[in-house]
């Protein structure tokens, strides 16, 4: 698995990794799991991990995808992004938009491998969110509702090819350690 940490610091991934009675040194070590700090160029630092990216502008970034990151053979590998939002505030919106439809997407399918990512709601364009949506194999909706002081959690699938799906809404539980599970 890969991780892409753009919202928080790989400390903190690592952190909640303990929470959930994980050992993140001994999963690094194995390499079943690898983080990758996108988070620390964003407060203009540079990063001391192991797998890093030093610029989020759209050119530094495709000359490190194609040096680092087409080498690499990651056949099957589950890979999560939790706010691939953030490279909008580094790049015009027609760049990202096109870095992600000509480097993220063609290498995910070619290596087999399994996306998640994270875009955040009412940041971007309509077009912007029509050419990810477009270019997805499913579409996966989060919602908040307050109502006073209680709030409550959901998830739906928007859209998903070539299966059959649920399109309702579905109530989430998360526990104290995190864990999140469908409400009964």
């Amino acid at each position: 698995m890969i991780y892409h940490a753009y919202s928080q610091s790989p400390k903190s991934i690592r952190s909640k990794l303990k929470l959930k009675g994980l050992d993140a040194d001994a999963l690094e070590e194995s390499e079943s799991i690898e983080i990758w700090d996108w988070y620390t160029s964003q407060l203009g630092l540079k990063s001391e991990e192991k797998i890093a990216v030093q610029s989020l502008k759209v050119a530094d970034l495709s000359i490190q995808f194609s040096r680092d990151y087409m080498r690499r053979s990651m056949g099957g590998v589950l890979q999560v992004s939790d706010n691939t939002s953030a490279l909008a505030r580094f790049n015009d919106e027609k760049a990202w938009v096109e870095y992600v439809l000509t480097r993220v997407i063609p290498s995910t399918k070619s290596n087999q491998s399994v996306l998640i990512r994270g875009i955040m709601k009412s940041v971007h364009s309509e077009w912007a969110y029509k050419q990810h949506e477009g270019s997805h194999d499913g579409i996966v909706d989060f919602k908040l509702e307050e109502e006073g002081r209680t709030t409550r959690d959901f998830m739906r699938i928007r859209s998903m090819r070539d299966v059959h799906f649920d399109r309702e809404w579905h109530e989430l539980k998360v526990g104290e350690n995190f864990e999140v599970t469908l409400a009964k």
